[in-house]
């Protein structure tokens, strides 16, 4: 879930209760719409009981924490996946032209010492001498 759009203005008490009162029920994305991954400063949450501040704010910590990794595993799959698509590209042969029908194919040439065994096993099968 992407980060909410930040929000300057500073939650009211009650709402830090609600927020607690939603993690305590283990109801974290309830939390999440009610405002606990806006933008406000840590700092609201001192007004708060020890367990519901450190409650709260190690919640919010873990959150950004798996955000942030989840966007790092994201570009990390994005950059894989474009790699593979350029090696890939980079393997793919051209295909060849299209054979012309007024001209024979070319036979690649054979190195002298090939051309000359063939030449002696086409004669030994003529029947002659090499």
């Amino acid at each position: 879930m992407p980060h909410r759009q930040p929000d300057a203005s500073t939650p009211s008490s009650d709402t830090l209760e609600r927020l607690v009162a939603l993690l305590r029920g283990d109801d974290v994305d309830a939390a999440i719409d009610a405002g606990l991954m806006d933008a406000w400063p840590d700092t609201c949450a001192d007004a708060l009981d020890s367990q519901a501040r450190a409650l709260l704010l190690s919640t919010r910590a873990r959150l950004r924490t798996a955000w942030d990794a989840r966007a790092r595993f994201d570009a990390r799959n994005a950059r894989l996946a474009r790699r593979a698509e350029e090696r890939e590209a980079a393997r793919r042969v051209p295909a060849p032209p299209p054979a012309v029908a007024d001209t024979a194919p070319a036979r690649p040439a054979l190195p002298s010492n090939a051309a000359a065994i063939l030449a002696r096993a086409k004669a030994r099968a003529a029947g002659g001498t090499p």
